[in-house]
């Protein structure tokens, strides 16, 4: 008997699983079972499985029967120019919704030609393969398929214009490209998607090695491009601060701290505040300066003693809102508003202009990502005869091992569709030939190939090899350097382990761990290595008979063991993390011993 499950519960059992699915199926068809309702019959486990709960995703697929596709190209016609919808075609039959289990049971064709007598059903259209990201890749057809999702990936981190009113949100964190283009090559999709919102710029890309400063990925840009504003992006932030009340009528004040208040930073850090405790529009502020300035009554009311607090003489605390370490820009905006709760709430947004730099991250649609390596200066860069120099110098070992033929058919394409003055179509499965692209490039007058020959800028000789030339749609990634670069020699440590403390907004410490320990093993570097190692180090005592750990007590002005006994006391240099892990087994009834070693 074959077990039914209905939305993962068991309701019954079965002798003819393929008629039930086969009759549940045709009664979704014909209008009996609403269209949502999936139908599977796994044969492995031997169980048929209806779903009919919400959060499936169900695709729309043209039915076949008999080797025939339901539709007909009256009725595609129809869809086409929107006089009847996917829900209507639903309804008469000929379309179908399917889920990712239900599919297991279908055989899909892709278009009319494959149909056979075998197929379940047929692809409305190829291209509805790809999901959002991945339709915005131009010629996917002619890549391999890591690559489309890479670069479906990398299209959801290119700076753009994510919304025209960006300046007037207070958005935790975003970038805003300044002169963001829409592609020469695009696909269908592209206006339905992006339309107003482009994610990146077109650039003149040369495929060649220039001094290997393009190795391993990384590319080469241009000077006097960036100069001219190429790939100039904003960065926002937002920080806020709340003036919250407490019970017995204590509140934070938005104010200058004065200088009795505990915690008080000094003169320089409050420079840029205003009376009413704010900064002000426009002002130039650099990492820790202080945006808000805000005390706060003593956290526990017995700081000052009962009757001290309630006249409000007890030690107030600073708790001024400051720019993050390692972040500067300009206050754009300072909203003044109240939370829910009718506290005060202000919100300051800080922009900073982003320029591109050595190890700025740039991508293509086709998951060709690499940083900045070099930035060289115009003159220095090879041009073609008629003086065109690239933006970017984009590395030729990319290419053969990645198979991304349609990063080479976009260059084709691009400059076909610049010198043309139209777009061109690199739509999945619909995309304009690209033989007849070649061809067109021709007649205006470029090689067929896509190469020109081109000359060093810095001796001005002819170039051996032809070089591949032309406009590429590249976007800026999020990452950026500039929210990266992390390095400090001494700085903060936590409480308990006394270990660096750990991040870059802590002014955290770079952790070396076990393989980088080897790799000092490895070169003899045993003074660096305890140097690393030691950032912890403490002092101990030990006594030399017990082994015990010894303190030293105040009173006596003496080093003593945990009974208060004398001993004959060593000093020893241990971690703390190591103190701290015996500290922690004697709270478990574990004592610990150590012994001494005369140093060799």
């Amino acid at each position: 008997m074959t077990k039914v499950f209905l939305d993962g519960e068991l309701v019954d059992e079965i002798e003819d699983p393929s008629e039930v699915k086969e009759a549940l199926i045709e009664k979704r068809r014909s209008g009996g079972l609403r269209s949502e309702i999936g139908v599977y019959y796994a044969e492995d486990k031997d169980e048929l499985r209806i779903s009919s709960d919400a959060g499936r995703v169900q695709r729309p697929v043209i039915i076949v029967r008999d080797g025939e596709p339901q539709m007909t190209e009256e009725q595609e016609q129809k869809l086409a120019e929107g006089e009847v919808t996917i829900e209507d075609l639903v309804e008469e039959g000929v379309l179908e919704f399917i889920d990712a289990e239900e599919e297991e049971n279908a055989y899909v064709a892709m278009d009319e030609d494959e149909v056979t007598e075998e197929h379940t059903h047929m692809e409305i259209d190829p291209a509805i393969t790809h999901g959002l990201s991945a339709s915005l890749v131009v010629f996917p057809q002619n890549n391999r398929g890591d690559r489309v999702n890479f670069g479906a990936k990398m299209s959801g981190q290119g700076i753009g214009m994510y919304t025209r009113e960006f300046h007037q949100r207070f958005d935790t964190n975003a970038n805003v490209m300044h002169y963001a283009q829409q592609p020469i090559t695009e696909t269908q999709t592209y206006d339905t998607m992006l339309g107003e919102h482009p994610i990146g710029q077109n650039m003149v890309v040369a495929l060649g090695t220039f001094e290997g400063y393009n190795i391993e990925d990384s590319v080469i840009m241009n000077q006097g491009s960036i100069d001219r504003g190429l790939e100039r992006s904003t960065y926002l932030r937002t920080y806020k601060t709340e003036a919250q009340r407490f019970w017995g009528g204590q509140k934070d004040k938005i104010e200058q701290p004065d200088k009795d208040v505990r915690g008080y930073r000094n003169e320089e850090a409050y420079k840029h505040l205003d009376h009413d405790g704010l900064v002000n529009p426009e002002t130039e502020v650099n990492s820790d300066d202080v945006l808000v300035g805000k005390t706060s009554p003593p956290k526990f009311l017995g700081s000052g003693g009962g009757e001290e607090v309630k006249m409000g003489l007890a030690d107030r605390r600073e708790t001024s809102l400051t720019v993050r370490h390692g972040e500067q820009g300009k206050i754009d905006k300072l909203m003044v508003s109240e939370t829910g709760d009718g506290d005060k709430l202000i919100k300051i947004k800080l922009r900073e202009n982003r320029i591109p730099e050595l190890g700025d991250k740039f991508a293509t649609r086709h998951g060709q990502k690499g940083v900045i390596g070099m930035i060289v200066p115009e003159e220095n860069m090879p041009f073609t005869k008629q003086g065109v120099t690239p933006d970017m110098i984009l590395s030729t070992h990319a290419i053969p091992s990645r198979m991304t033929v349609s990063q080479l058919i976009e260059i084709i394409a691009g400059k076909t569709g610049a010198m043309r003055g139209e777009k061109v179509d690199g739509t999945a499965f619909h995309s304009e030939d690209k033989d007849e692209i070649r061809e067109e490039l021709e007649e205006l007058g470029f090689e067929y190939s896509g190469k020109e020959t081109m000359y060093n800028g810095i001796t001005g000789e002819e170039m051996e090899a032809e070089i591949m030339i032309g406009p590429g749609y590249y976007l800026k990634l999020d990452h950026q350097v500039g929210d990266k670069i992390h390095a400090r020699g001494r700085g903060p440590v936590t409480l308990l382990t006394k270990q660096p403390t750990e991040g870059r907004s802590q002014e955290g410490g770079l952790r070396l761990g076990e393989m980088e320990k080897d790799v000092f093993v490895g070169h003899g570097a045993s003074l660096l290595l305890k140097e690393r190692f030691g950032a912890d180090a403490t002092q101990i005592h030990i006594d030399e008979d017990s082994g015990d750990i010894g303190y030293y007590d105040h009173q006596q002005n003496k080093v003593v063991k945990p009974s208060g006994e004398d001993g004959e006391f060593e000093e020893a240099e241990v971690p703390h993390a190591f103190l701290l892990l015996m500290n922690e087994l004697k709270s478990m009834m574990m004592d610990t011993d150590l012994n001494l070693e005369e140093e060799n």
